[in-house]
């Protein structure tokens, strides 16, 4: 798979892993359909159930923080559905952007106490979108009547299990012209933040596990439940709508990215502490990784693990270290956070590496900010 790590010999160190098949320009023009509503629909629970039990996996080779912890906080946050995450082996994960997790459980234990499956099976981008033994457990859910949710390339997951074949998809931006040609049998959406195509869901880059999320929220448990959580993390509205053409690398970028390789990097330090809120923990790391100017690590003295406010368990990657910028742990609601760590990159490092977040994330920014 082409990265942006790749492009122009390591240029995406450059925007950071984001992934690319082709430049915007040469990729094919695929235009969103004209589909009726915007709700998503998911089916009741199954037998036995008061509520949907909703699974978030990460391959134990590691997966993407924001695509994994932002559907988990948020879910989990709502009350509308049992949350759990799990893993295809045990042990630490090591996330994107200095963050490394504890699951709830393996998949091997899951199944061994739901043999039913679960409802919804959310799939993250993962750091082995081939992994033999999660592409077999998903087919598995699948066929037990499982809805399943990708984020952002996550749907590389779902198109290796052939989950995607004859069915419309999106994925992040970047990753349309690599995906066209390597998935034909998939009709790859432009401007949606996601789309359902029957029990399959598919969300664009980074950011869109945020509405597609309250989307989920608001299908299991209506507009009161959606709207709640929403206020929770600063959310002000969550459909579908999205605007493709606003993400492209421009020959600035590339001038930047360059330059910004050449800058020394700093250490970025954001100390752990018990009930953080792991969403917008998850935003705040995933912006300054993207920033091309630092190395991000969570921190806590004796590096003990911490159990977020969703319950999850995050361990720090080191103790504090004498001369690194520290930024807090977050305290505002989520987009907020993200919002002003955008700005505070700007303040520090420039409008480029903010930018550098914002094509990565798959932000989309208020209209007065575009």
């Amino acid at each position: 798979m082409l990265t942006f790590d790749s492009l122009a010999g390591g240029l995406a160190l450059a925007l950071a892993a984001l992934p690319m098949g082709d430049l915007p320009a040469s990729a094919p023009s695929i235009a969103s359909p004209d589909l009726p509503g915007v709700g998503l629909v998911i089916p009741a629970p199954k037998a036995g159930r008061s509520r949907p039990l909703i699974v978030v996996v990460a391959d134990q080779a590691g997966a993407q923080t924001t695509d994994f912890i932002v559907p988990y906080g948020v879910l989990k946050d709502s009350g509308v559905a049992e949350v759990r995450s799990v893993s295809t082996a045990s042990g630490p994960i090591r996330m994107t952007r200095g963050l490394t997790i504890m699951a709830d459980e393996t998949i091997a234990a899951f199944d061994a106490r739901e043999g039913s499956g679960a409802d919804i099976v959310i799939v993250p981008a993962q750091a082995r979108p081939k992994s033999s033994m999660l592409i077999k457990w998903l087919k598995a859910q699948a066929d037990k009547g499982a809805t399943i949710v990708s984020v952002c390339e996550g749907a590389r997951v779902l198109a290796h299990a052939r989950l995607l074949q004859g069915r419309q998809a999106v994925t992040h931006w970047a990753s349309f012209g690599e995906m066209t040609r390597s998935h034909p049998g998939t009709s790859w959406v432009r401007d949606r933040r996601y789309l359902q195509d029957g029990g399959i869901i598919t969300t664009a880059g980074v950011t869109a596990s945020i509405p597609m999320s309250l989307a989920l929220v608001e299908a299991i448990g209506g507009r009161a439940a959606a709207e709640h959580t929403a206020r929770r993390f600063g959310m002000q509205s969550w459909g579908p709508a999205h605007r493709t053409a606003d993400f492209s690398i421009l020959p600035a970028d590339l001038a930047a990215a360059a330059s910004a390789q050449r800058s020394p990097q700093e250490v970025t330090e954001i100390p752990l502490e018990d009930g953080v809120d792991e969403v917008a923990l998850a935003l705040q790391t995933e912006a300054w990784g993207r920033s091309l100017r630092t190395n991000v690590r969570t921190t806590r003295l004796g590096a003990m693990p911490v159990r977020s406010r969703g319950g999850l368990i995050i361990v720090p990657e080191a103790e504090p270290r004498a001369g690194s910028h520290v930024v807090p742990p977050p305290t505002l609601p989520a987009v907020q956070t993200l919002e002003n760590t955008l700005r505070e990159m700007g303040n520090r490092y420039g409008p480029a590496a903010t930018r550098f977040a914002i094509l990565a994330m798959e932000y989309d920014l208020p209209p007065s900010e575009r």
